[in-house]
């Protein structure tokens, strides 16, 4: 019975500890609140202060260059008739000397003018002589080109006659617009030339004058040459053995050497030995039966 008036007793001096602590704390807090806000006061005093000489400073500099500027007028003013006079004379000097430096101008201009003449004299005359030989260059260029066309049109009346590359049968036709049977592929295809039969290593001879365009290994016809022909013609030779006969850009005769029969095709592996033979017109093909005489 006697503890409990003892704990009763140190529980009400620990709570008045800490109302007397928080009180402490409370003044320390105000009391820094009141020294920030005398600090903050102090501060804007200053500032208000410093506006207010830099504002007079401004106006008393106002006031000197006011006073500078009356002085500079009353100085203005009170310049004597002489001063005036030697001014007048002075200014009447300098447009003197003006003047003289605008005829020596006028008369440097003048030169140069007539200089400025006889050049655009001699570029006139180096113009007609230009002019001369632009128009010696225009006429040879013009003979040029007629001999040119003349050129052309004798090649497109060139009658040409196209003769058979090798001696042979043709085992199969040109059929370009029905289809054949392929032994090799075992479908019915199209077939774009004729083939002639002709044993391994027969020379194969030009069909008519012509120049070489390409001598290529096509992945379906084999080694293959290409010839140009007059009048938009090209004789193809396909299945060869070689073309050790020609070179690209090779002008060749009619019945000249190309190369020889071999069995080079992919697409007519399972055929004998022959010539693969195309004619084109203008890029298209044609029968070769209707031209070879």
């Amino acid at each position: 019975m006697r503890r409990e008036p003892v704990i009763n007793k140190r529980m009400k001096q620990s709570k008045s500890d800490k109302i007397i602590l928080y009180s402490l704390i409370g003044v320390a807090v105000l009391t820094v609140i009141v020294f920030a806000l005398l600090m903050y006061s102090k501060s804007l005093n200053d500032d208000v202060r410093n506006s207010t000489m830099t504002l007079e400073q401004m106006a008393s500099r106002n006031e000197d260059n006011a006073s500078d500027e009356t002085q500079t007028t009353g100085t203005e003013i009170g310049k004597t008739v002489e001063e005036m006079e030697d001014e007048n004379s002075q200014s009447i000097s300098s447009s003197t000397n003006i003047s003289n430096v605008v005829n020596s101008t006028n008369t440097t201009n003048t030169n140069s003018n007539l200089n400025s003449n006889n050049s655009n004299t001699a570029n006139n005359t180096s113009d007609t002589t230009n002019n001369s030989n632009t128009t010696q260059n225009n006429q040879s260029s013009a003979n040029i080109t007629n001999e040119k066309s003349d050129e052309n049109k004798q090649n497109a009346t060139t009658e040409l006659s196209f003769q058979k590359p090798v001696e042979g049968d043709v085992v199969r036709e040109f059929a370009k617009d029905n289809l054949i049977y392929s032994p090799t592929l075992e479908e019915w295809v199209t077939h774009t030339g004729i083939d002639i039969k002709a044993d391994k290593t027969t020379v194969v001879k030009s069909a008519e004058v012509g120049t070489v365009k390409s001598i290529k290994n096509d992945p379906r016809y084999g080694l293959t040459v290409v010839v140009e022909h007059a009048n938009g013609f090209q004789t193809v030779y396909s299945n060869l053995l070689s073309s050790e006969f020609v070179v690209e850009g090779e002008n060749i005769e009619k019945g000249q050497a190309i190369g020889t029969v071999g069995n080079t095709a992919v697409f007519e592996i399972a055929d004998e030995p022959h010539l693969h033979f195309e004619i084109l017109k203008d890029n298209i093909q044609v029968d070769p039966s209707l031209y070879i005489k």
